[in-house]
């Protein structure tokens, strides 16, 4: 008899582990329907326990790079993996629980969590619907008020201005300038090679990052709690509840203390689906009016702000794209591609920007 291989070893007990949380939660009863995943190492299923919805969510523990420690200095992180450098949640469950309790407290409408299991990454959470704005609005879905609840929900979200999360197991980080270059380098480490069909060289990627960290300094600290993954396909149409409720929010767990324009630049400079000039920018007023009756607000920063964070993501995600195609072979992620070189190409004309714009004019042409 052959030996039982480690990957049916690990799915045996994932499926063990699976029944005992059910059990433990009451809901072994349920009956459970696989949902479509996305591109993380999380997987969901949608669960009925006579009559009342939920959903399961399992996110092993030892499928990704430790988490950042709080205290990890840069060189620390870089030992650490990707995950440490970039802050990303990754085995991580009390992220999602603590963040979620947060937000609810802020008002907002994040799913409610009936049962988790940190040790095990299993929970069950409330069932928010199917309705995503990438499907709603497509299928007749108002447009405009659909974004407009998304805006309102981060205004609410700035003025609650809720306490760092923190809870056992977990504590609220800063997006801090060591994370935003760790995101940037994607570019070099895996949109570059994916172009040029070459790695890049230790010169380049030093002349890159210095390029970056002129930019990134002209940014102010971190201030408030970002969700981080703020867009169509992770914002949900409630429309039976009221004003900015009616955006419903998820896959968030991997939310820092960072600058108010980021939620709102990964809303409107969405990778996966066009967002109309006119719409983006009678979204971007609409916030600034809202946060005109805030203490402090800069528009003008705020306008920079945007640019810059604008392309520090779209920088990230063209890496991200890069490296799903390339390592995790999903060529569907290259359809992405002209759209978000489409939105990094508007970031970089922003004079601020004149570093990063100059690096790659001067390597990439006319692409950008």
């Amino acid at each position: 008899m052959s030996a039982t291989k480690p990957k049916d070893d690990f799915a045996e007990k994932r499926a063990g582990d699976r029944r005992e949380f059910l059990a433990r939660a009451g809901w072994a009863a349920a009956h459970a329907t696989p949902m479509t995943g996305d591109a993380s190492t999380r997987s969901y299923e949608r669960l009925d326990l006579n009559g009342q919805p939920a959903i399961l969510m399992n996110a092993p523990p030892a499928a990704e790079s430790a988490a950042c420690p709080p205290d990890a200095s840069p060189e620390e992180r870089r030992r650490l993996g990707y995950n440490a450098m970039a802050r990303l949640a990754g085995p991580n469950l009390n992220a999602f629980v603590a963040i979620a309790g947060a937000a609810r407290a802020s008002g907002l409408s994040a799913p409610g969590i009936i049962a988790a299991d940190p040790s095990t990454g299993f929970a069950i959470i409330e069932d928010l619907g199917d309705d995503l704005f990438a499907r709603a609005i497509p299928g007749g879905a108002p447009e405009f008020d659909l974004y407009a609840a998304a805006i309102d929900a981060l205004l609410q979200l700035r003025k609650a201005a809720p306490e760092p999360p923190n809870a056992p197991g977990y504590k609220m980080l800063a997006y801090d300038e060591t994370a935003m270059l760790a995101e940037t380098m994607l570019v070099p480490d895996w949109y570059w090679p994916h172009l040029k069909g070459e790695a890049a060289s230790d010169d380049l990627k030093a002349e890159y990052s210095a390029a970056w960290a002129l930019v990134l300094a002209k940014l102010p600290s971190p201030s408030i709690m970002v969700l981080r993954d703020y867009h169509a396909e992770n914002l949900l149409w409630l429309p039976a509840r009221d004003s900015y409720k009616r955006a419903g929010i998820i896959d968030f767990q991997d939310g820092l203390v960072g600058n108010p324009a980021y939620d709102l630049v990964s809303l409107l400079e969405d990778a996966r689906r066009d967002v109309a000039p006119d719409l983006a920018e009678a979204m971007i007023r609409r916030y600034a009016k809202g946060g005109a009756d805030l203490s402090g607000f800069d528009e003008e920063g705020f306008r920079r702000d945007y640019a810059i964070l604008g392309a520090q993501r779209n920088a990230k995600i063209l890496g991200i794209f890069a490296r799903l195609i390339n390592r995790d072979k999903k060529p569907r992620y290259a359809e992405f591609f002209p759209r978000v070189e489409g939105h990094f190409r508007r970031d970089l004309a922003h004079p601020d920007l004149a570093p990063v714009a100059a690096f790659f004019r001067a390597h990439f042409g006319d692409r950008f």
